[in-house]
């Protein structure tokens, strides 16, 4: 039995892996497959495949492709979700900000330097035509941190996965007024190189697996009642989110993974870019 540790957001997207953790579909194929769930985000988890605290990470596609070309000796070997992640952007729901426009030179919330919160804001001042090197930003780690920043006005916006932070709009702690979603496909599977090469066979049977899983997760009876329930949505809302939302069984593109850091770059988030070789492996 082949240990793998993996981290993931704990959000409706990673509920495949844990169902084929649940199921032994992974153990079926000789894997034991550590599950790490990581509310701090792409961020986090770009540190933990830089200090092997975790083989393979579940992660936004902007953020590993900015800290792989920073030096992050890891590689993406797949596209996991294919549609853009619909940034929600939320101020407190008392909060005298209300509409996009208003935010134009305010501080944002963010979980960490490099996470997605931090780059879409990048995105979100360009779609705007703000001067983006005026942005200012709170470190907040996690959503309860940034209810409480926003709360006590140390931040006046905050962006994050508009589903999974509409139970916040519901309840009256935040008010979204607008969206902002991703130019790209959001979430791909990267793997730290060192663990890859000493174990491409058990990768690529992790690969197989979740990708029989994903490629039928509409389908299963209840799957929106199920989702619904274990992550506190509204039943409606998860409807949206599966109708919107397209799992990838497919490798990255090298014209997208282009197109990727041509935006990234114009937008002065990194500063060189990486070859399709250095930044995407086959398995």
């Amino acid at each position: 039995m082949k240990t793998i540790k993996i981290a993931g957001v704990p959000e409706h997207f990673n509920l495949p892996w844990h169902l084929g953790i649940e199921n032994g579909e992974f153990e079926k194929m000789g894997i034991d497959l550590q599950w790490t769930d990581v509310p701090e985000g792409t961020g986090k988890m770009c540190q933990m495949l830089r200090d092997d605290e975790t083989d393979i990470a579940i992660i936004l596609t902007e953020g590993i492709i900015k800290d792989i070309v920073a030096g992050n000796e890891s590689s993406i070997i797949q596209v996991y979700v294919e549609s853009p992640l619909i940034w929600g952007i939320h101020v407190a729901a008392n909060s005298k900000y209300h509409t996009l426009a208003d935010l134009e030179n305010t501080k944002g919330a963010i979980s960490r330097y490099g996470s997605g919160s931090h780059l879409m804001a990048y995105v979100n001042a360009q779609n705007q035509k703000w001067k983006t090197e005026k942005l200012e930003f709170e470190i907040v780690n996690t959503i309860d941190g940034a209810v409480e920043a926003l709360t006590n006005g140390a931040a006046d916006y905050f962006m994050w996965e508009r589903f999974m932070t509409k139970p916040l709009v519901d309840k009256g702690i935040f008010r979204r007024v607008a969206d902002c979603p991703t130019p790209w496909p959001c979430f791909v599977i990267a793997v730290r190189n060192e663990f890859l090469e000493a174990n491409k066979q058990s990768v690529a049977l992790l690969l197989e697996t979740i990708n029989s899983i994903t490629i039928e997760f509409k389908d299963i009876p209840c799957i929106d009642t199920t989702l619904a329930s274990k992550y506190n949505q509204k039943l409606v809302d998860i409807q949206e989110w599966l109708s919107r939302t397209k799992w990838s069984q497919k490798p990255l593109d090298e014209k997208v993974l282009n197109n990727i850091q041509n935006q990234l770059f114009d937008l002065k988030i990194i500063d060189k870019k990486g070859t399709f070789a250095e930044i995407v492996k086959a398995v």
